[in-house]
């Protein structure tokens, strides 16, 4: 409380401040890294695609509070459904990089699943020197205390980088054992069981492909130590070795979703808050559903879409600002 309290007056004396926005070029063939930031210059409503946001585009950064916080887009997903969660950083003095994970994002899903996994905590290091090397924001960072935050597929690289580690023939037992409990989890939005005479042989079809896919049992990690605070929100992990986070690298903080119809949380992050006892749990929404840390949640979703990613009957909305509070003072707290 104490903490939150301290946040209030930071974004207090904040206020004045409108979140800027630049376009940073990826390093080494990356997808470009959107970055909000603090502002004197007017904001005005800017649109990118369906979403529209008060942003002073391009203006000069101002002088926050020195540090970064990377974030980490969910499978299909962009910068822009972030933006509430940015803002809020911004007003507490954050820099926020948000990468397109390459490979895995709206406009192009060839490598979604393992293929992209390997590269997405790469790809994070990348963002951070791209804003290093950036001439606005390399007078006004210091990047030896930078924090990660990640959504679905990016709670998967914030795992990553918090020091578990997985391995693609952990994806193929685990479906093995849950294909039906987990199955949207498994095949994405590839099919869905329906309840009628053709459900075992969608799950014996899946089980082929993913058996035949994800055959590697080599464990993957990856270490970045300029990070040094992580917040993993609906991550997927049920290919994560659950023992690597009795310890994490650093302070971890899980958001759960307890009505997520995408990644059954007893077997993703329900799964490590069993085994990483030095985690924290910065939120966790009872009626939440897996879209319920997106904000702005994207308009228009396909039916199948919505009903894994839109929110649940019973879920409000006017949650999302605290919870956003929340991450924000995990992330002011340890860095």
């Amino acid at each position: 409380m104490r903490l939150l309290g301290l946040l209030l007056l930071l974004l207090s004396a904040c206020a004045r401040a409108s979140m800027g926005f630049v376009e940073l070029a990826g390093l080494e063939g990356d997808g470009p890294v959107t970055v909000f930031y603090p502002s004197d210059a007017a904001a005005k409503p800017y649109r990118r695609g369906p979403f529209t946001v008060d942003l002073a585009a391009q203006a000069a950064p101002r002088k926050g509070n020195g540090r970064l916080v990377v974030i980490s887009h969910g499978s299909g997903g962009s910068a822009w459904t972030y933006t509430d969660l940015a803002r809020t950083l911004v007003e507490a003095g954050f820099v926020v990089a948000a990468p397109l994970h390459t490979g895995d994002n709206f406009s192009d899903m060839s490598l979604v699943g393992p293929a992209s996994w390997r590269r997405r905590p790469v790809e994070v290091s990348r963002a951070i020197d791209a804003v290093g090397r950036d001439a606005r924001f390399a007078p006004l960072l210091q990047l030896d205390k930078v924090g990660v935050y990640g959504m679905s597929a990016g709670g998967h690289t914030a795992l990553a980088i918090a020091g578990g580690r997985w391995a693609p023939a952990m994806l193929a037992r685990h479906c093995e054992a849950h294909i039906a409990e987990d199955f949207p989890a498994c095949v994405g939005l590839t099919t869905s069981l329906k309840n009628d005479g053709f459900d075992g042989m969608r799950k014996t079809i899946a089980l082929w492909v993913i058996a035949w896919r994800f055959t590697d049992a080599a464990w993957v990690t990856y270490e970045d130590p300029r990070v040094k605070a992580v917040v993993a929100a609906v991550p997927y992990a049920a290919d994560f070795d659950m023992a690597s986070f009795a310890a994490p690298r650093v302070p971890l903080g899980l958001a759960i979703a307890e009505q997520d119809k995408w990644l059954a949380p007893r077997f993703h992050v329900g799964a490590v808050r069993a085994a990483c006892k030095p985690c924290e749990v910065v939120a966790d929404l009872p009626a939440g559903g897996h879209g319920a840390y997106l904000s702005p949640l994207p308009p228009k979703l396909s039916e199948r879409v919505a009903a894994l990613l839109g929110d649940p009957p019973g879920f409000d909305r006017k949650v999302v600002p605290e919870v956003n509070r929340k991450i924000t003072a995990f992330f002011l707290q340890h860095l």
